[in-house]
């Protein structure tokens, strides 16, 4: 039989320690990026009431690590960062919209159970902004450059953002006149890319050749301006219009940042697991991973379910599987423990303290040998663990 004390749990793992190095320079680097774009750092608790994130739209519960408290009371580790964030600001005392909007980041632990394989882990590490009380592309756009400007600083270069549009297809549902049976059907086959699917759908609704293309579009198009105007010459729906317009003016936004080489417009990117996308929505991938690291959008009605209606835009981006990404993609995260290792002779201890501090206050990693190391052992260590110098104390 196992012994399990020697191994983690399904879905968890030890970081290594070059690679946790890595991950905690590059979070360093994102709450630099984050701070300098205005963006405040938050905590939220690993613990959360069941209910904050079982509601209607969120989570599914199944999707969600379980416990009591000592009341008997339901609660569920931290899943993501935007919903405890729409708390939060739902929860504000003395609150001026005046001060909108409100710009919020995170890097944290999240928990989802049954998420792990393909690099995907059940406990990772996320990192993330919300830009709440700001509406329209702008505010997008935003957004979105910021999550590429996150990837291109973890060391991501080989990155594409695929960006939709859910009131692209809402403005189609109601400009075909679909009820809302069949247009959760069709939403599902497109989320699914499952063309047959909506061909029979489209069949049994009757609805003719045109019609027809217009939906099986849906699932196909991937391009910039063209997907844009090639959807323009089919709808008449203003909402539909109106998405069209959004996509429009986010392209020329991150077009002006010198972004657009990293975005294709994506109009069958709909949800997915969370539901309580408003507006624009995008995702992030890199090679060598299956699973975007890259997720946000435009969530307008999520504050409202705490209290409190506030327009909102985010993202969030899996340094987990960034890291995945990196070392798949043949990235070196290999750490020299320290810069200098000092040994000394009996007697000498002392003076190697001596030595040893004044090469930290310069900055330099220092070993101290505490186990009685000759010169040449001492030698032979730094050289097989990669130390520069190693420096033996013998006299004054």
């Amino acid at each position: 039989m196992i012994d399990a004390k020697f191994y983690t749990a399904d879905g968890f793992t030890d970081t290594l320690p070059g690679i946790c190095a890595f991950k905690k320079k590059t979070e360093k680097e994102l709450e630099k990026l984050y701070r300098l774009h205005g963006y405040r750092q938050i905590e939220t608790p690993g613990i959360e009431y069941l209910d904050i994130y079982s509601r209607p739209g969120f989570v599914p519960e199944q999707n969600l690590y379980k416990m009591t408290d000592q009341k008997g009371r339901l609660l569920a580790l931290r899943y993501d960062g935007t919903i405890p964030a729409a708390r939060y600001a739902a929860g504000i005392k003395d609150f001026d919209p005046a001060s909108l909007p409100l710009r919020l980041c995170y890097i944290e632990n999240m928990f989802r159970f049954a998420d792990s394989g393909g690099g995907k882990q059940n406990e990772f590490t996320q990192a993330g902004v919300e830009l709440m009380g700001a509406d329209g592309a702008d505010a997008d756009a935003e957004v979105i450059a910021l999550a590429i400007k996150s990837a291109l600083s973890a060391g991501i270069k080989d990155l594409q953002i695929s960006v939709g549009q859910v009131r692209l297809y809402d403005g189609i549902a109601k400009q075909l006149g679909l009820n809302d049976s069949d247009k959760d059907a069709i939403r599902n086959a497109i989320s699914s890319r499952d063309t047959v699917t909506i061909e029979k759908t489209c069949d049994q609704l009757g609805l003719n050749a045109d019609q027809k293309e217009l939906l099986l579009m849906l699932p196909d198009a991937q391009g910039t301006y063209d997907i844009i105007d090639a959807f323009r010459a089919k709808v008449t729906e203003k909402e539909a219009l109106d998405a069209l317009d959004n996509l429009k003016d986010i392209l020329d936004a991150l077009d002006e940042q010198g972004f657009l080489k990293y975005v294709s417009v994506d109009s069958g990117l709909l949800g997915g697991s969370v539901d309580y996308y408003t507006g624009v929505i995008f995702k992030g991938y890199t090679y060598e991973v299956g699973f975007p690291i890259i997720s946000g959008g435009r969530y307008d009605n999520t504050v409202a379910v705490f209290g409190r209606q506030m327009g909102c835009v985010g993202f969030s981006l899996s340094l987990t599987l960034t890291l995945t990404a990196l070392l798949r993609q043949g990235v070196s995260m290999d750490e020299t423990p320290c810069d200098v290792v000092i040994g000394f002779k009996p007697g000498f201890r002392g003076k190697a303290y001596e030595e040893a501090q004044k090469l930290r206050e310069e900055g330099l990693a220092v070993i101290l040998d505490t186990t009685g190391k000759s010169k040449d052992e001492l030698n032979e260590y730094a050289v097989n663990q990669g130390i520069v110098r190693a420096l033996y104390v013998e006299g004054e």
